[in-house]
């Protein structure tokens, strides 16, 4: 199965405060987010993770969540992947690691990348469905909501914040594009 998910932020504590996650203390919200993950990832199960993984500068630290999570780990950088600069930090935790990516599945096209994008490849032929972190919870408010509209119902935030902590399966996808 395929999975995707974006902005899990480990070892952020103050992304706790930030989005209002509901945790009491960084060692509360890491073991949630894992245990969330592998709830729903199976050992061979392909995650697509859009970026802001762990917000630690550490590398090995980061690794030991890496272990923890099941399935194949395909990273779309985001803007606070700075463990990757730790020569500590082994890049192949990630089957690979990209700035954006695009596949098909089951004909169906998806367009990965961390940032929510305006026109996206497929868009005006509405092909192709577009999948984006960055934003958190920005979506539960009525304002930044109406910012949101113009991308359109093929445009989908996989991030943690706005899919109870959990990675969201490709069939979900669908499922909210129909």
């Amino acid at each position: 199965m395929i999975f995707f998910t974006a902005d899990t932020h480990f070892h952020h504590a103050d992304s706790i405060k930030y989005f209002g996650r509901p945790f009491k203390d960084i060692e509360h919200m890491n073991n949630a987010l894992i245990q969330n993950w592998n709830e729903c990832v199976k050992k061979n199960d392909e995650v697509y993770v859009l970026g802001d993984f762990s917000i630690s500068h550490n590398g090995l630290e980061t690794e030991e969540i890496l272990k923890k999570l099941n399935g194949k780990k395909y990273l779309i950088k985001g803007n606070h992947e700075h463990y990757l600069e730790d020569s500590n930090f082994n890049i192949a935790n990630f089957e690979w690691i990209k700035e954006y990516f695009v596949f098909e599945h089951n004909k169906q096209k998806f367009v990965l990348f961390h940032y929510p994008i305006f026109v996206w490849d497929g868009f005006f032929e509405n092909t192709a469905i577009h999948l984006y972190g960055h934003v958190h919870n920005m979506l539960n408010n009525k304002t930044e909501q109406e910012k949101f509209k113009i991308l359109g119902k093929k445009a989908i935030n996989v991030g943690v914040d706005m899919n109870n902590y959990y990675p969201i399966s490709i069939e979900e996808i669908i499922k909210r594009i129909e």
